[in-house]
């Protein structure tokens, strides 16, 4: 990783009021106190939809500040980086979500007076970022089950009113009782690869497939994505395979295929494809190109990482 000594002076931090850790009481106080207990004046910009964040960082990267601070979960990371990558400016993070991967595989700590000191006292490093049609990610993006569990359980929330959890798992069983599988054509480096299968990964390096730290990287500039393609076609064998993954007993060549690429193209008999772009769920057109774009985003992590 790449060290960037800068002081920090001021921040404009941009809030997501709809973030998984954030309920009715409004941080901007508290926040502010924090930041200014090390000597950083904020801005604390608090957006009511998370329709606004990408528009508020935009806004707060002509302010010129000397970082752009993004609290939430990692949809809010996605919309926040999108906004600075490119000016020189580097992201903070304040983990505010759900599940927060981002700050997790930065090793920024989850309780927000301690992320507040980080952003404020950390260094700067450079960490790649992934690209699917021009649309970053930090993260990952997938395609089949992951992003039509999603869909289904932004239905059942947005029109019942239920709890991102029960709406997830019950909407992970109708997607399951319909079998979707996908018929994709992917050519990876100089390789044709023609499959059905039921899910399609694709990381900002290489990710934990098993056992407890499912889902966590130990690295993000290593300058690759890392594909998976999961072999498995029919149901019950899915429900094995995530039994498997958990107590790590994944069988690489018979449950799925990975690669490590710099470049990966998908192709479809579709004109478009859904797909999960670090948990939110767009609606691309054909071919999907992917690559990686190394060391391309200036991120402020704990100063003893």
């Amino acid at each position: 990783m790449i060290t960037i000594e800068e002081s920090r002076a001021r921040a404009e931090v941009i809030v997501n009021a709809c973030a998984g850790s954030i309920k009715d009481a409004d941080p901007t106080q508290e926040l502010k106190h924090h930041f200014a207990t090390h000597g950083v004046e904020a801005s604390i910009h608090l957006a009511r939809r998370s329709a606004d964040v990408g528009d508020m960082a935009r806004r707060a990267v002509q302010a010129n500040p000397d970082t752009v601070v993004a609290g939430g979960g990692d949809g809010t990371m996605n919309a926040v980086a999108s906004a600075v990558l490119g000016t020189g400016v580097p992201l903070g993070v304040l983990p505010l979500g759900t599940l927060n991967h981002f700050a997790k595989d930065l090793g920024v700590p989850l309780e927000i007076e301690a992320a507040v000191a980080d952003v404020c006292r950390g260094r700067v490093v450079s960490v790649d970022v992934g690209r699917v049609n021009g649309r970053l990610f930090l993260n990952s993006s997938s395609l089949g089950l992951y992003p039509r569990f999603v869909k289904g359980r932004e239905v059942l929330r947005g029109h019942f009113g239920w709890s991102k959890w029960p709406a997830f798992a019950w909407a992970a069983v109708a997607v399951l009782r319909r079998s979707p599988f996908l018929r994709i054509r992917l050519r990876v480096e100089d390789e044709e690869i023609t499959r059905r299968t039921p899910l399609v990964f694709v990381g900002n390096n290489a990710y934990e497939l098993e056992g407890f730290n499912l889902g966590a990287r130990s690295c993000l500039d290593a300058g690759y994505l890392s594909l998976y393609i999961i072999n498995r076609t029919d149901r019950m064998a899915l429900f094995a395979l995530a039994a498997r993954a958990l107590f790590r007993r994944l069988r690489q060549a018979q449950d799925f295929d990975s690669f490590c690429v710099q470049r990966v193209e998908v192709t479809s008999r579709h004109k478009h494809m859904m797909v999960a772009i670090d948990g939110e769920v767009r609606e691309l057109e054909t071919p999907l190109v992917y690559h990686v774009e190394k060391c391309a985003l200036p991120v402020i992590v704990p100063a003893n990482i």
